[in-house]
């Protein structure tokens, strides 16, 4: 999946499949995570936040199912 690097102290890069709706994060650490289930507008509220790092992990994490692929 293709991610676009984003200004966060946490996080790296963010990419998304609407076709599936699986979010995919890629952390500063290196881990490559994917969110099933993940509807549009978080993915696009995620891009749109000023702090992508808090709306991630007041919005995302925890709240769907995550596949670690790196």
């Amino acid at each position: 999946m293709q991610r676009i690097p984003v200004d966060s102290s946490n996080l790296a890069s963010v990419g998304y499949n609407a076709g599936t709706n699986i979010l995919e994060v890629e952390f500063h650490d290196g881990g490559v995570y994917q969110y099933e289930g993940v509807p549009d507008s978080i993915y696009h509220a995620l891009i749109g936040d000023n702090s992508k790092g808090s709306y991630f992990y007041r919005n995302i994490r925890n709240r769907y199912r995550t596949t670690k692929v790196q």
